[in-house]
């Protein structure tokens, strides 16, 4: 059932909502569902009546899942009454305002209500980029001034980010939060600073997206399906952007930029190129992306979409694949290209090795017949198709030899000269590199014209997304080639030049060293961070649980890579980071990083 129980224990059971937009709209219905009495506050007719219709539709919907009684539904309606006059609010316990993110209006507005409301109110602003603070210290009650940061939809979406300034009363701080839990939300305690937590990680993210857009590196859709298929998140970050509002972005960003002076807030032009042409997203009908009509998320065909099927030319045929290395991700390669049928060498440093890693790709299938995703004669079948070797002599005759062994350019670019001389002419070489320069690694060799870059994600037999990297030497055929290969053994390309991090990494440990950093500015939690990025952006795992799991020292290294190529000073690693790392605190591995685990 949608309503929890009447035994609660919050003091706040009148509440006004000042502004009846998409967001304010949405927490109303929260209220009115939780058993409050709710004051709807919009200057508009339109919006009122818009509020109340929209309340209406999601309850009848709720009775039709037989998620509300048609008496319990009555009563939420019942509960939401709307006005067009602030005076209305006279006596509510607490007022949210999620009027335009505008200091001049929001400031009016507490000053309205600082004469009409009871001393004892809490005034909440639902402001995700102004100085609460200074919302506070203009109001005549600044201690019981405070942020109540909800997320869209409000209705479905968990976190509510309880923003606290140094004026604000411990009592009032409460209030709002035992009242959030009663809503059934996860409140996060943060202190005042634009974005909080989770808009100040994600919004520094979604800026670096436009600026990788913007540059040309990468297209909107293949930067979208990177971050989609590599890292399990539910849009890409231009698809987001356009749902949230480019203009609302840079009101978010400017704001960021004007308190931490981070080069990496500065608002990508981009997206003031397109807020001042109208160009807002969804909302307008274009923004990155162009959709059906103003307010549709549906995207429809515009010059920049590409066409399809489109052919990038012939490639060179390809009936057999070497994989080098015989770690875990050498392993799901080989397995990767045994399940769509090539026949695959892998070669280690030993024999003893190849045929381990082959006893892995073994069990790996065992796994996926015992799961009911693959037959038994199908797992025989695959591998059956690959023969381990404890040499790189056994490549000789493929026509794809792909490297998957240590993150170390020194290494990779011994191994490429072994591979130049034992390799027929024609095949095409493939380094899964995720930060080095691919091009370092194809000057060593003969003919850097074959060497490309061909970027798996672990676990390479689950994980869809391929990085497919040309530099400036790679001819047209070999990228062809990979392209066409990345197809048949069902994973998604996509294109990107050859810098550090590619789309992926470029974005995502950014985002990760900014985390780390709001903790050693001791800002917010680990806990609180993590629940933050999971309930409020849709994160699959919160930033340190990821880097516990990718490991402390792999992350590292790729964040001094992002710092030495684009020499930014919002890229240097945390300190944080680096002496974890040199205490030998490396994540789940090691049994410790940002948490401690139990050892296995």
């Amino acid at each position: 059932m949608d309503l929890p129980s009447t035994s609660s224990q919050s003091p706040l059971q009148t509440i006004a909502v000042v502004g009846l937009g998409t967001m304010g709209t949405g927490i109303a219905e929260v209220l009115a569902r939780a058993g409050r009495e709710v004051i709807g506050i919009d200057i508009s007719d339109t919006a009122t009546r818009r509020a109340t219709a929209s309340l209406a539709a999601a309850t009848a919907r709720s009775v039709t899942r037989e998620r509300l009684t048609e008496q319990e539904r009555e009563g939420v309606l019942a509960r939401f009454r709307t006005f067009t006059e602030l005076t209305a609010a006279a006596d509510a316990d607490l007022v949210i305002e999620v009027v335009p993110e505008n200091y001049e209006v929001k400031q009016r507005l507490f000053r309205e209500l600082d004469a009409i409301v009871r001393p004892g109110t809490i005034l909440a602003t639902g402001t995700n980029a102004l100085s609460v603070t200074r919302l506070a210290a203009e109001s005549q009650r600044p201690e019981r001034v405070l942020g109540l940061h909800f997320f869209n939809p409000a209705p479905a979406m968990k976190l509510v980010e309880v923003v606290s300034s140094v004026l604000t009363a411990p009592t009032a701080v409460e209030a709002v939060t035992v009242l959030a839990r009663e809503l059934g939300k996860e409140p996060v305690s943060v202190g005042d600073r634009p974005g909080f937590v989770a808009d100040g990680l994600l919004f520094g993210y979604l800026n670096q997206a436009a600026a990788m857009y913007e540059s040309k590196y990468a297209s909107r859709e293949d930067i979208d399906a990177a971050m989609r298929l590599g890292c399990g998140l539910p849009m890409g970050p231009l698809a987001l952007l356009d749902l949230i509002g480019v203009d609302t972005a840079r009101t978010v960003l400017e704001a960021m930029y004007s308190s931490s002076g981070d080069r990496l807030h500065a608002p990508a032009p981009i997206l003031g190129h397109l807020a001042e042409a109208g160009l807002t997203g969804q909302k307008s009908g274009r923004g990155f992306y162009t959709y059906e009509e103003p307010g549709s998320s549906t995207i429809v065909r515009d010059a920049q979409t590409p066409l399809d099927g489109a052919r990038l030319g012939e490639g060179r045929p390809v009936a057999s694949v070497g994989v080098a290395g015989s770690g875990t991700m050498a392993s799901g390669i080989a397995q990767v290209f045994a399940q769509a049928g090539f026949a695959v060498v892998l070669a280690a440093r030993s024999q003893e090795k190849a045929d381990a890693a082959k006893a892995a790709i073994g069990k790996s299938l065992g796994r996926a017949v015992s799961k009911g995703r693959l037959t038994e004669e199908g797992a025989a079948q695959t591998l059956a198709l690959i023969t381990p070797a404890g040499s790189l002599d056994a490549f000789a005759d493929v026509d794809l030899a792909v490297e998957a062994v240590a993150e170390d350019l020194a290494v990779k670019q011994e191994l490429f000269a072994a591979l130049d001389k034992v390799c027929k002419p024609g095949a095409v070489l493939a380094t899964t590199t995720s930060s080095l320069p691919v091009i370092a690694v194809a000057r060593v060799t003969s003919r850097p014209q074959d060497v490309i870059g061909m970027h798996f994600f672990n676990p390479a037999p689950a994980m869809k997304l391929v990085e497919v990297v040309r530099t400036v030497l790679t001819s047209d055929d070999v990228h062809a080639t990979v392209r066409e290969i990345c197809t048949k053994v069902r994973k998604h390309p996509v294109d990107c030049g050859d810098r550090a991090g590619f789309i992926v990494n470029a974005l995502l440990f950014p985002y990760l060293n900014n985390a780390v950093k709001m903790v050693e500015q001791h800002y917010a939690s680990l806990d609180d961070i993590d629940a933050a990025m999971k309930l409020g952006g849709g994160y699959p795992m919160g930033p340190f649980e990821l880097l516990d799991v990718v490991g402390l020292d792999v992350s590292l290294a790729i964040e001094k890579v992002l710092h030495k190529e684009f020499r930014d000073p919002g890229l240097a690693p945390s300190p944080l980071l680096e002496h974890l790392v040199a205490a030998g605190c490396l994540g789940r591995k090691t049994g410790r990083g940002f948490r401690e685990y139990a050892r296995r």
